[in-house]
């Protein structure tokens, strides 16, 4: 499956999922922490703004485009470089991209009028993702900590399961 229609689909599906109060406008306080979570804010939205087309036709794309660095690996650091799209967006940048693009009309006309004319959907966020690299950089990091954080107390609450039944089975004796 390709980008593009990954991106779609998510659009779609997360149109659907917005909350909506019972005058019909959706919830701000729920809607907001979520472009907070995916660094859509105010000053990235102001930046995106200033996008044209001449900035992604003219931007240079590395020769070893397959050579990128996983943000997981760049953790020691502290910071992660959000340009480090293989040939697929990490779920965090997917759904960043799906919400940047509901945010910013010009964006999303930008990208119509790019690809796949100009540019391919994958050089395409690529080259978005470095633009935006320091903006958006921290938010992907607290994701990325997040997520292990979640994994790890999963893995913590699946043994600490199997303990208690293991004691539950002892005490039965």
């Amino acid at each position: 499956m390709n980008i593009a229609s990954r991106i779609r689909r998510s659009f779609f599906r997360e149109k659907r999922e917005l909350p909506i109060s019972i005058n019909g406008s959706s919830s701000r306080n729920e809607q907001g922490s979520d472009d907070d979570l995916l660094g859509v804010t105010d000053e990235l939205i102001n930046h995106v703004r200033s996008f044209s087309i001449d900035t992604f036709k003219n931007f240079p794309l590395d020769g070893d485009e397959e050579a990128s660095v996983n943000p997981l690996e760049d953790e020691d650091n502290g910071m992660s470089s959000s340009a480090n799209v293989k040939k697929e967006l990490t779920d965090w940048q997917e759904r960043h991209a799906v919400l940047v693009l509901s945010k910013s009309k010009e964006l999303s006309q930008l990208r119509f009028k790019l690809c796949p004319r100009l540019l391919k959907e994958e050089q395409f966020w690529r080259i978005y993702f470095q633009l935006v690299r320091n903006l958006v950089a921290k938010y992907e990091v607290l994701a990325i900590q997040q997520a292990k954080i979640r994994r790890m107390a999963m893995e913590e609450s699946e043994t600490k399961g199997v303990y208690e039944v293991e004691m539950s089975e002892t005490r039965q004796r």
